[in-house]
């Protein structure tokens, strides 16, 4: 696996009882009522994520991802019996990134399968190739992703019997839809881009009346159960030029252009040209956004929450700045926010 030389200076302690249980709309809520914590220069302060319009000014831009979440988990059975695979995402050559995890649940990685070990789906087989990234070094403790030839009729499969990927931290199961955001177009995100999540057509009707600009991207997200220290994995992604154009307006006008997720973030930051601008972009991105290599065009962040030592905090500290992102993680570990797919959600705004 390819790791990464920094690591986060945010430091925090999480409970075992800070995870959503459930999707908002489980709980009796709408999809924006989850809990919004804002933090800028002027401090902390909470609110609900159908707030986010009013902390906002008119010439500002919200970038979304358009990628909608595929049912990229199913049971196979395999070499040693029972196991869950993680189908990540597509290579260009056919092949597939897989991830091999323990069944029932999803709840850890299987670090023992070898080269050449064969996984049976139904009419789909799965054959392990090469640990991927093809170059990555040895662990010493195995490989957690692969890459795996597929054989049979996977779309089919995955359209039939495939579930949403989870990792066994949820009471229970959800469908698809509770994994998809309202932006959602384009199929090919193996995990939701969750940070846009809480975006209701009311509250874009709201934005967009005070002013405030929002535009697409397209970045197909990966497995994010990175161990610490473990870089994103390569991701396809696309900007277009309409977007680039309106990137480039709003910064040439003063306006903050904030990134709904780290997947926008990563996007944006690879369609960057040598002057600074925004260009109409698109194929594999290996960009790692870290305080080291900070954002040139991201300046604010509506995120979720990331566990500590994950490389998404990274990015979290190169956009917000580390003494801003210490500030929000200790509001929110202390004002019992919640983590994870259906949680609450932070705008930071240095």
């Amino acid at each position: 696996m390819r790791v990464l030389d920094e690591r986060p200076t945010t430091v925090f302690h999480l409970g075992a009882d800070v995870v959503a249980p459930a999707p908002a709309e489980a709980r009796g809520l709408e999809r924006d009522a989850v809990r919004l914590l804002v933090a800028g220069p002027d401090g902390v302060t909470h609110g609900h994520f159908r707030d986010l319009a009013g902390h906002l000014a008119a010439g500002d831009l919200l970038v979304m991802n358009d990628s909608a979440t595929i049912a990229g988990e199913i049971d196979a059975t395999g070499p040693t019996g029972p196991v869950v695979l993680h189908l990540a995402t597509p290579l260009d050559d056919g092949s597939w990134v897989v991830e091999v995890r323990a069944a029932p649940t999803a709840d850890r990685a299987v670090l023992d399968a070898e080269p050449g070990d064969a996984f049976v789906a139904g009419e789909v087989a799965v054959t392990l190739l090469t640990p991927y990234p093809v170059d990555s070094s040895p662990t010493g403790r195995g490989n957690r992703l692969w890459q795996a030839r597929v054989d049979g009729p996977l779309e089919a499969h995955l359209n039939l019997v495939g579930r949403p990927i989870a990792y066994g931290y949820l009471p229970r199961r959800y469908p698809l839809a509770a994994y998809q955001t309202i932006f959602g177009l384009r199929p090919g995100s193996a995990e939701m881009p969750s940070a846009g999540r809480g975006f209701t057509p009311q509250l874009v009707t709201d934005l967009v009346t005070r002013g405030v600009a929002v535009a697409p991207i397209t970045l197909h997200t990966g497995v994010s159960s990175q161990e610490a220290g473990e870089a994103p994995q390569a991701e396809r992604f696309a900007v277009p030029e309409a977007t680039a154009r309106l990137v480039n307006a709003v910064r040439s006008g003063g306006g903050r252009v904030v990134a709904v997720g780290t997947t926008v973030t990563r996007a944006l930051e690879s369609a960057v040209d040598l002057d600074g601008r925004v260009v109409a972009r698109q194929g594999w991105t290996e960009r790692v956004v870290t305080p080291a290599d900070p954002p040139q065009v991201v300046t604010g962040l509506v995120t979720g929450w990331h566990d500590p030592q994950a490389s998404h905090l990274l990015l979290v500290e190169a956009v917000a700045g580390r003494e801003l992102a210490q500030r929000a993680y200790d509001a929110a570990v202390g004002s019992a926010y919640l983590w994870h797919e259906f949680g609450d959600a932070a705008l930071l705004l240095p």
